[in-house]
């Protein structure tokens, strides 16, 4: 069976959280066929779960309690996917995927830093927000980081915002991530009406130097080319004949 070795493919959906097999299909240069009999290997064995909670929409994948130790990630704890929570699940996975290719080993989901973070006692690459009820400040985690690539540099916090938030929470959030010293810059994928809404709220901070603002479908762009560029390779292999009629 084509694809990458269990082991990899566990350890890659326990640290992103959520799943489909289109982007383990992308992340790993593999036919669907063989992406989801991958899946439903580690789904047999335990290591991984199905979640399919909307109608018509492929179904996520998340890996189990036993997959996580399994893979070492115990101290992530088992990602936990809900209705409302799920096309955001969805979407921070596809854009994790368009990022590794441009950033590869650099990406962590915000399961990873979370533990990141309770191991080093501090602020890695999230922002101060909020006060918590033991009156120390909250703090404000990105869906995705991307770490620098040379000594030195500052991590960049990835935010996918599928739903426009109230503007005193969207500039609440803004702000501290102006504020926020331990990363470098912060960049919101979002679709046009959540992107219109974060325009005027950056304008209005004078943020557009650390707030960056990317349309979301750049991201479905580009790995809806790498899926025909992946179609038109499995065409032209060796032995496979495609017929040209109806």
């Amino acid at each position: 069976m084509s694809g990458p070795p269990p082991e990899r493919l566990l350890e890659w959906v326990g640290r992103v959280g959520a799943v489909s097999a289109a982007d383990v299909q992308l992340r790993f240069a593999i036919a669907p066929r063989a992406a989801r009999a991958r899946l439903a290997a580690l789904g047999r064995a335990g290591l991984i779960a199905e979640r399919r909670l909307l109608h018509d929409v492929p179904p996520l994948y998340v890996a189990t309690r036993t997959g996580l130790r399994h893979a070492g990630l115990s101290a992530l704890g088992t990602c936990r996917v809900s209705a409302g929570g799920f096309q955001h699940w969805r979407a921070c996975a596809r854009v994790a995927v368009f990022l590794e290719r441009r950033h590869p080993g650099r990406i962590s989901s915000d399961r990873e830093l979370r533990a990141i973070e309770r191991e080093a006692g501090c602020r890695v690459a999230s922002a101060r927000l909020g006060v918590l009820d033991s009156g120390e400040a909250g703090s404000h985690h990105p869906d995705l980081v991307v770490w620098p690539g040379h000594p030195g540099g500052r991590p960049v916090a990835v935010e996918v915002e599928l739903t426009t938030k109230a503007p005193r929470r969207l500039e609440e959030i803004c702000r501290a991530w102006t504020r926020a010293r331990e990363v470098g810059a912060v960049v919101y994928y979002a679709p046009p009406p959540v992107e219109q809404a974060l325009v005027r709220v950056v304008r209005a901070l004078q943020a557009e130097d650390t707030v960056w603002i990317v349309p979301l479908e750049v991201v479905e762009r580009e790995l809806a080319r790498r899926e025909e560029s992946a179609r038109g390779a499995q065409c032209r292999s060796p032995g496979r004949t495609v017929s040209s009629g109806a």
